[in-house]
Formats: structure tokens, sequence, C-alpha cells
């Protein structure tokens, strides 16, 4: 018999987008799935597309088990996240947001690849972009388009993995994450002090445990850009906002395991980048685009110290100056 996967879809204030996500869920061609649908107390009509839609006898057949989730009060995506694994019934899960959707093969291609490799337990693959909806005219590009072969080599162990991801989070490709829960609860699950930011912390935890990441290189998922998505910013601007919400994260999990000098420039960087959100420079026009790498790099001493001790003979070796 075939090992029950978890489909956990994440909502919030996802009305206008779950009945894709979940309807993609629905056929899956991987038959033995079970799902959670865990909303962060969303203020639209979520809850009531998605009472609607698991209401359906059909929806009820498909599944083995079908548990809807809700909170009083908004909690961020890393308590949601929590919320979901918690509930989730089998050993593999894989999430979804409510804006997105997965391909067809998406946890058949995934089971094969675990059955293939029994040692990986936390699984990427390729994610097909889209703008709006996800209709062929709309696709954007698939990603990441070659095999990301400066974290996934199979020459890199977890421990290396987690010192390039210190350095800054290489993974684009998020929504196409297949797991197993138990190498989550073995790290303590997500981190809730980050409300925001549940992914790059997690992968942190993970490979300093020892887990390491896998990559098989088919698409699974579909994500959706469109201007509601928080993390879905203009291509008009130098920096996402995640450059300024993610520093105090970075600051508690990733510098103190990182050269000083790199700390140093990213603090740079920092407020470099503070001073043009505040200004209303924050644009990809030239002269801001001079302005921004002249503050954060060319004229930023730390930056060229670290350039170069790259250069270093005895530092060649060392993954933070590759």
């Amino acid at each position: 018999m075939k090992s029950t996967v978890t489909i956990a879809a994440v909502t919030y204030n996802s009305a206008k987008f779950i009945e894709d996500t979940l309807e993609s869920i629905f056929n899956q061609t991987y038959s033995n799935l079970a799902l959670v649908i865990s909303d962060d107390c969303s203020t639209d009509d979520t809850l009531t597309v998605v009472n609607q839609w698991v209401a359906q006898a059909r929806v009820k057949e498909r599944f083995q088990s079908v548990a809807v989730i809700t909170v009083p009060e908004n909690t961020g995506v890393s308590a949601n996240c929590n919320r979901c694994i918690k509930a989730a019934s089998g050993d593999w899960v894989k999430f979804t947001a409510g804006d997105d959707i997965l391909l067809p093969d998406a946890i058949k291609d995934n089971m094969q690849f675990v059955l293939d490799f029994p040692e990986a337990r936390i699984v990427f693959s390729q994610v097909k972009v889209y703008q709006d909806t996800f209709e062929e005219k709309n696709y954007v590009r698939t990603t990441p388009l070659d095999f990301p072969i400066n974290l996934m080599n199979a020459k890199f162990s977890a421990a290396d993995q987690n010192k390039i991801l210190l350095m800054e989070d290489r993974i684009h490709y998020t929504p196409s994450y297949f797991f197993n829960k138990q190498a989550l609860l073995r790290v303590g699950g997500y981190d809730e002090q980050n409300r925001l930011v549940e992914d790059y912390p997690m992968w942190l935890k993970l490979t300093a445990s020892g887990e390491r990441l896998f990559f098989f290189h088919l698409p699974t998922v579909g994500y959706r850009m469109h201007s509601k998505a928080s993390n879905n910013v203009s291509q008009n601007v130098l920096f996402k906002p995640s450059v300024l919400y993610a520093f105090e994260m970075r600051k508690r999990i990733a510098h103190p395991h990182l050269p000083w000098e790199m700390v140093a420039l990213e603090y740079q960087v920092y407020h470099i980048s503070r001073i043009f959100q505040q200004w209303g420079w924050n644009k990809r026009q030239l002269v801001y685009k001079r302005l921004y790498q002249l503050g954060c790099f060319y004229l930023n001493p730390f930056y060229c110290l670290y350039a170069l001790k790259k250069r270093l003979p005895r530092l060649q070796n060392n993954l933070f100056y590759k």
C-alpha cells in the first residue's frame, strides 16, 4: 500500500485563489492523500469558500481525511505551518500556499524521488512561475532553470549547505518543498518568533542538525505572481522589503556564525537600504542604482576587505570565501 501524504494548504485572505489551489490538490495523480487547510484568521471570505468546497461529496470520497483549522487571531505564517505539521497524518507532507497550485504529478514525482533516494527527507524541485493566472499565456519562467549547483551539489554535506545558507538564502524555489514530518519535529518545528519569514530559518535549523537538502529537476508546483502577495514586489525596485524586515532575524540566527567582515558588510547594506527606503529612492532608475551600488559595495570598506580575503590562498577551501 502506498504511503499517505498530507497536503497542507496554508491560507490567509486567499478567497480569490484558494479554489484553484484546492482543485489542484484534488486532481493529484497520487491516490493516498490527506488534506489539511489551516487558515490564519482571514478577514475575507476564505473560510466560506473552503467550507463550501470541502462539503462536497466528491471531496470526502477523494481524501482519507480532511481537516479545516482556524484560529481566533492572526499568528503569522510560522505558527500556521506548525499547526499543519501537528495535524498531518502519515510521514510525508507537502505545503502549498493558498494562491499557488500543485502540478498534477507533484506528489507522485516527490514520492518516487524519496523511494529512489531513501536518505532524502527534505526535497525541492522546480517551480513554474505565472503572472496572475495559471494559463499558459501567463507563463513567465521555470525556476531554477539549471540545477542549483551551488547549494544542491551532491558533493556538499548538510554542514556545507548550512555554511552556504548562512551567507544568504539561496533557495528561491521554496514552493516546491516536500518533507518528512519527523525531520521537522526533530528540530522543533518552525520558529514562531519569525512571523513572516518561516522558510529560511528552517533551512538553517535542518542543515545545522545534519539534515541534507535534496533536489530533483522536474517542475512540481505553479507559483502565482500577483499584487496582493506579501512577497511579490514590483520589478521597478532596487531591493525587496525582505532586505529590511529579515535583518533582525539574520542578526539572531546567522550573524553569530559568520566572519566579522561579512556581518559588518551586511550592516552597511541594511543602513543604506533603510535610507533609500525612507527617502523614496528604492527605484530601479540608473541614478539610484549607481548610488545604491556605491553605498553598499564600492564604497563599503567591509566589502573591499571581504573581496581581498577571498583571494587569500589559505581561505580557498573555506566555503564562506568561495
